[in-house]
This record gives structure tokens, C-alpha cells and sequence, in this order.
């Protein structure tokens, strides 16, 4: 290797994410019994809790992870969506059928009855997303909680002739509601900033997490066969597989003497993070992101499946939480205890006021490009 021992070790972190455990990937359980001290510091800072409110809930979003697939499963055709509920500590678990209630409850989750399906929801989503949408429709999404797709317009924009007959026919498609918000979102590549994870371009942007041979990232932070440069301007690898906008996710090769480690960097605030697999997180749960611009910062997962109507096009199949980011941020980690969820892509507000970003979901990638998570 051309770095030296220290420089190695600051390469490890630069990379934020992981070489090279041989298990193939993505499911590795989440009942981790060591809980790691900065996630729950981070949880005290940013979720408003005390340790123990901290640790409580850290411990029933495992238990609300290992229930989910379960209800889904006896619930059949009559799923109709479910999340984590912070009050309760508990998964809840939405349903058409009445008489299924016994043994959802069973299972482990709180039952509420719900007058469409998940699919029917689904559909009328799907109908949206072959649609164009004007600028001033953001984003639109299931909703299980409130049972409905819910589409989100910029409210000085709602009298817009373009965005009035969206919204028209919108609500034809079937159970929609519409929701004004005060701005659209927007991606957070960034020019280029010295010292910080990686570059393309005149692009920052930061990795999300390590897969054998390379890296996770964002879509729209580079094309595939562009150059990759890290954090001391020294080549790392080359973009393979890129798609932005429809998707926005990428992966980067690895080589050159750069290598990495099953860990999200915690830039000081909190310790490196290991990654121990992709167990998907539900709607309610805790989830903290890593970035090179604003660093360590923690929310909940607010929705699933949204398509983000973004300047550049719509993405779709975005995670929606409250969790804060700034240019520079995209690509970085979204993790939800030891379980990898996904790379950020965009959204609005920044790390000072408060905001929303929306992830691409980890597995999704995986998925697409063949790749196997690094784990610890």
C-alpha cells in the first residue's frame, strides 16, 4: 500500500463504509445485544429523550423489525400498511379484514382497520407515478396511517393552472388527499469543498455504504464511467452503474490503494457505527443519517415508497424522514441502529432550522447492481 499506517486509518473513515466480512449481505438479524453508546447519545440529542426513553425504544424497534414481516404475511390481501409507534413501542399493523384482528395481535403488533388495501393505495400511487407532474407538486406517497396517497403541493403554487389540473385529476385516481407545504425539495451534491469524502467533477458528495468491491451512493452525484477522487484528491475508483432521475442511486469500484470498512463514520460526534446488515426499518422507526457537510444527525422514518418531484425529474421509491441535510450530504448513510437503510438523495430545510430528506432504499441497490452489503 502507498498511505501510511495513519493515513490508511483515515482513509478507513473518509470511506464511511466497509470491506470486507466474506458474509454475503443484507440479512443479518438485527437482535444485536450491545447497544452502541453515541447512537443513543445522538437519539438524547436529536429525538429530544432521555438514555433509558433512548435504549426503551432502540430495544422495540428491534422487536417492531422482526414482527413486521410476520403481520404482513398473515395478513394477506388485507394488508394495509403498517408502522412503528413511538407512544406504544410498538409495531401497528393496518387491516380490511375485521376478523383478522385476533391474530395480528397475536403476533405482536396493535391492529387499526383501515377501508383500503395496501395494493388499492399502491395502485392509485402507480397511476400518479405515470403521470408528469408540474414543479409545483413535490412529492407524493402512501400513507398508511392516514389510510390515503397523499400528494404534497407548494402552496403558493396551488392556483397554478398546471398544478390545479394535476390535483383534479389526482383526485379521480382514487383515495387521495392533498397537503400544501412551504418549499420543494432539492438534491444535496455540493461544489467542491477541500478535505471532505469523495468528488466528481466539480461534485462533493458522500458514500453511503461499502459493498464488496466499491461503494453505495447516490444517482445524481455522478454518471457512470465518470472518475472518483477521495477525500485528498488521490483517485479512488469509477462510477459503474448510475441511474438519476426515475432512481437515484450509483455504485462506485474501489482500488488504487483505497479500501473499506463495514462502518458509517460518525465524525466525532458519535463512534463509527458498524453495519451489520439491511433489515428494513417500518414507518415510526428511529434512523440516523452520516454526511460529509452536516456529519451525525438523527429523525424518524416519516413514509415509504414517495416519488420526489425534483427540478432535474421524479424519483421514485424514496423514503421520506425528519431527518436534516445540507449540500454535500447526498449519497451519505441513512442507518437505523446496525441495519443499513439507504443513501441519501434530497429533500429541504437545512441542519440549523430543521427540514426533511428523502433516502434511497439500500436493498433497492443491492438488488439492481448484484451487489452484497459489507457487514461486521
Amino acid at each position: 500500500m502507498r498511505h501510511t499506517r495513519s493515513r490508511a486509518a483515515a482513509l478507513l473513515l473518509a470511506l464511511g463504509a466497509a470491506v470486507a466480512s466474506l458474509a454475503p449481505t443484507a440479512q443479518a438479524t438485527p437482535d444485536v445485544p450491545e447497544m452502541s453508546p453515541g447512537l443513543v447519545q445522538a437519539m438524547q440529542r436529536d429525538l429530544h429523550l432521555t438514555k433509558s426513553e433512548a435504549e426503551r425504544r432502540l430495544t422495540a424497534e428491534r422487536q417492531a423489525i422482526t414482527v413486521d414481516p410476520r403481520v404482513k404475511s398473515l395478513a394477506g390481501s388485507s394488508y394495509a400498511g403498517s408502522w412503528f409507534d413511538a407512544d406504544t413501542g410498538k409495531l401497528t399493523v393496518a387491516t380490511t379484514d375485521p376478523s383478522l384482528a385476533g391474530e395480528l395481535r397475536a403476533a405482536g403488533a396493535d391492529v387499526r382497520r383501515a377501508v383500503y388495501s395496501a395494493a388499492r393505495l399502491d395502485a392509485a400511487k402507480e397511476h400518479l407515478d405515470r403521470a408528469e407532474a408540474p414543479k409545483g407538486v413535490t412529492a407524493w406517497r402512501v400513507d398508511h396511517k392516514a389510510n390515503r396517497v397523499m400528494v404534497d403541493v407548494v402552496a403558493s403554487q396551488r392556483s397554478d393552472n398546471d398544478v390545479r389540473s394535476f390535483v383534479d385529476k389526482a383526485l379521480r385516481a382514487g383515495p387521495i388527499q392533498i397537503r400544501e407545504v412551504s418549499a420543494a425539495p432539492r438534491t444535496f451534491a455540493a461544489g467542491t469543498v477541500g478535505g471532505d469524502p469523495y468528488y466528481t467533477g466539480n461534485v462533493r458528495c458522500s458514500i453511503g455504504f461499502s459493498v464488496h468491491g466499491g461503494f453505495v451512493t447516490a444517482g445524481h452525484c455522478g454518471q457512470s464511467g465518470a472518475a472518483v477522487r477521495g477525500w485528498d484528491h488521490t483517485a479512488v475508483g469509477t462510477f459503474q452503474g448510475s441511474s438519476f432521475p426515475d432512481n437515484d442511486y450509483a455504485w462506485v469500484s474501489v482500488g488504487n490503494g483505497w479500501w473499506t470498512v463495514p462502518v458509517v463514520l460518525g465524525w466525532g460526534t458519535v463512534p463509527d457505527q458498524l453495519v451489520r446488515g439491511s433489515n428494513e426499518a417500518p414507518v415510526g422507526a428511529s434512523i440516523c443519517r452520516s454526511g460529509s457537510t452536516t456529519r451525525w444527525h438523527c429523525g424518524t422514518v416519516l413514509a415509504k415508497n414517495e416519488t420526489v418531484n425534483y427540478s432535474q425529474g421524479a424519483v421514485r421509491q424514496l423514503t421520506k424522514t425528519s431527518v436534516c441535510a445540507e449540500p454535500g450530504d447526498s449519497g451519505g448513510s441513512f442507518i437505523s441502529g446496525d441495519q443499513a437503510q439507504g443513501v441519501t438523495s434530497g429533500g429541504w430545510g437545512n441542519c440549523s432550522s430543521g427540514g426533511q430528506t428523502w433516502y434511497q432504499p439500500v436493498n433497492e441497490i443491492l438488488n439492481r447492481y448484484g451487489l452484497r452489503l459489507h457487514t461486521a
